[in-house]
């Protein structure tokens, strides 16, 4: 054990994950690379959780954060902020959402603590229905509407939550169905629910759900339910935290896969777009944004360092095509190692869109998830230099890949390289 990690564990809680049997403590990054302790390097297929979006010490980035911070690092919200502004009205223009608003946070989690405080104030119900197998956050209101026993430590909350199925494409009731007949069957069960509860306040959804492994419905399954929420007056919030700003290559924001009509009532972001700085935020149509009658602040939401990094990354993702890059690199990737799995019987599926892939492994000839091989692969990987990640609402079964949005072909196919010796280890 090193001394670090007997650090860390007298004085940091237990229930704090660290992957590896032999803890990893990253140093530095270039690129899509990173380098340990002991100097050694790294392909980074998992971005700090989706974090890192555009590139480790992207320059543009760093710049931005340094000349604010010989400026000034912290203001809040109290006065007036440029950067928070014109980040805003970037954000608020990119959304989609009418006559939107944007108020930031340091977090996803917080981003939907928000949007839940909203929905519920502006509609006067406590019921949310949320999708299952999700993952929302670690407050004491997102934990208690994820629909992952693995991520939600308590049953109490201030909330009450009602399950809708549809997230999961190939597991569940519904799994052996066409994508039009599953979405049908879906809608009537939403409908169905809604005929026995109280109108709830909004549906929050992720349109790819991360933690759950990497799983989505069809196209065209939230723009069904959107239908049914509009008729009741019922919010939907597109929780965008890892799927928002390109990742998924054929659109720049999830809920543009489902958008036939039209976009969210609110939707939360974080993660990638401050390469590593804390922001999170909700964006609303103002009506919803605007309906609380009490003052509110934040200390450090939009604070002016974090709001350069911000406007530096998302410059150079538009200006570099990264949602482009996403699309034909993570398109590639997919299919090469759907190609290295066909032959590999504990590999159940490979799934996902642009750089946001998912390989859910299984004890071969059954469905039953094998967390025990995917923490093989991780490791195994990891001694070969590639980190990736993992998640799965079965017993965390599922590898997560989810590299920089300027990852190379040639990175691709080393990482993919990596992963099929990895798998090939699999009993």
């Amino acid at each position: 054990m090193s001394d670090l990690y007997a650090r860390h564990k007298a004085v940091l809680p237990d229930w704090l994950a660290l992957y590896y049997a032999d803890p990893l403590e990253i140093t530095h990054g270039e690129g899509r690379h990173v380098w340990d302790a002991d100097g050694k390097k790294y392909l980074d297929f998992f971005g700090g959780i989706l974090t890192t979006m555009t590139a480790h010490a992207l320059p543009e980035v760093t710049k931005a954060v340094s000349e604010q911070a010989g400026r000034i690092i912290h203001t809040s919200t109290l006065y007036l902020d440029r950067p928070m502004v014109e980040l805003a009205e970037r954000i608020a223009q990119l959304s989609g959402i009418p006559d939107a608003r944007v108020f930031f946070t340091t977090s996803g989690t917080e981003a939907n603590d928000t949007a839940l405080l909203l929905a519920t104030t502006y509609r006067q119900s406590n019921q949310i229905l949320a999708m299952r197998n999700s993952y929302h956050g670690r407050s004491f209101s997102a934990v208690g509407i994820t629909g992952n026993k693995g991520w939600s430590p308590t049953s109490l909350s201030p909330l009450q939550t009602l399950y809708v199925h549809g997230g999961v494409r190939t597991r569940g009731p519904y799994a052996e169905l066409s994508d039009a007949e599953f979405i049908a069957a879906c809608v009537a069960d939403l409908k169905d629910l809604l005929g026995h509860v109280r109108a709830p306040a909004a549906l929050i959804a992720e349109p790819i759900q991360g933690v759950g492994g990497f799983t989505a419905p069809p196209d065209g399954l939230y723009a069904a339910f959107r239908e049914v929420l509009q008729e009741r007056g019922i919010l939907w919030i597109a929780d965008e935290v890892q799927t928002g700003w390109g990742r998924t290559g054929d659109h720049f924001w999830g809920w543009q896969a489902h958008g036939q009509s039209g976009p969210p009532d609110m939707l939360t972001f974080a993660k990638g777009i401050g390469n590593g700085m804390s922001i999170g935020g909700v964006v609303a149509r103002a009506e919803v944004m605007n309906c609380l009658d009490s003052n509110s602040i934040s200390t450090f939401g939009g604070s002016p360092v974090t709001m350069a990094a911000g406007n530096a990354n998302l410059t150079h993702l538009l200006e570099h095509d990264l949602q482009g890059n996403a699309r034909r690199v993570g398109g590639m990737l997919i299919e090469r190692l759907r190609a290295i799995s066909a032959q590999l019987p504990g590999v159940r599926e490979i799934r996902g869109r642009g750089l946001m892939i998912g390989i859910e492994l299984v004890k071969p000839g059954t469905d039953e998830a094998d967390p025990d091989a995917a923490a093989a692969v991780l490791e195994a990987a990891r001694e070969e230099g590639l980190l990736i990640g993992k998640g799965g609402g079965h017993n965390t079964s599922v590898l997560r890949i989810a590299p920089p949005l300027s990852l190379t072909v040639a990175e691709a196919e080393e990482g993919a390289t990596i992963l099929e010796r990895a798998l090939r280890l699999i009993p």
